[in-house]
């Protein structure tokens, strides 16, 4: 028996010992990220595998634009859009959080998240898509990480350079150039306000680009895009 105690007493050291490392290696990746730009994330390489189940030949849409480079309008839309508070909170909305809770519990199925950008970054540059307890878990980790080596301004350049914008389509300048043939830079605020409604289900507005309900939503995002405070 004290045998067996040993051996689990060792595994459990082993196993925490490989915990730590994972996390320190994921925290300088983050701190490497502060000036150095990510050449992809754990989502596109994700999409990259399933657009060549289909087509081996396939290839993503993605080119990294600096910040000074990306339209006010489109931050703006964006903010107001995913994190009204992006440039207050440490990496959590716990009121949004907490209402998104409320909703789905009336519901009985996710229908809101209450996700921060940093939340959502943190998930694109590392985890899948699968909704489990660890990988909340971890994507919290990886929030707090990310604020603390980050400050908001990187966070958003970041951000608008890597999420998901359609089928293949990745970052600002892809998004840009493939609905409205023109660069990040350029955008008009009705522009920015659609790219911003479509980021929930962006390979879905891809295939369905004038449904009622986007309509709605970039009017209401167009509405509320000149209180977003931006970094």
């Amino acid at each position: 028996m004290k045998r067996l105690a040993r051996l689990a007493g060792w595994a459990a050291l082993a196993a925490a010992a490989i915990f730590v490392a994972y996390e320190l290696s994921i925290l300088a990746r983050l701190a490497w990220w502060r000036t150095h730009d990510p050449a992809t994330t754990a989502f596109m390489e994700q999409s990259l595998e399933r657009l060549r189940e289909k087509r081996p030949d396939a290839r993503l849409r993605q080119q990294w634009v600096p910040y000074a480079r990306i339209s006010p309008a489109l931050k703006r839309a964006v903010i107001a859009a995913e994190d009204a508070k992006f440039a207050d909170h440490e990496g959590f909305d716990w009121e949004a959080m907490q209402k998104a809770w409320e909703k789905n519990q009336r519901r009985g199925k996710v229908v809101a998240g209450g996700s921060t950008i940093s939340q959502q970054l943190a998930k694109n540059l590392f985890l899948s898509g699968t909704r489990t307890p660890w990988r909340k878990a971890q994507e919290a980790m990886i929030t707090v990480m990310l604020e603390s080596v980050m400050d908001k301004r990187r966070i958003l350049e970041i951000y608008l350079n890597v999420i998901e914008w359609g089928d293949g389509v990745f970052g600002a300048e892809a998004a840009a150039r493939h609905y409205f043939g023109t660069s990040a830079a350029a955008l008009s605020p009705a522009q920015a306000a659609r790219l911003a409604a479509m980021v929930p289900s962006p390979r879905f507005y891809d295939r369905n680009r004038s449904t009622p309900w986007l309509e709605r939503k970039t009017q209401i995002i167009l509405a509320r895009m000149g209180a977003a405070e931006v970094p």
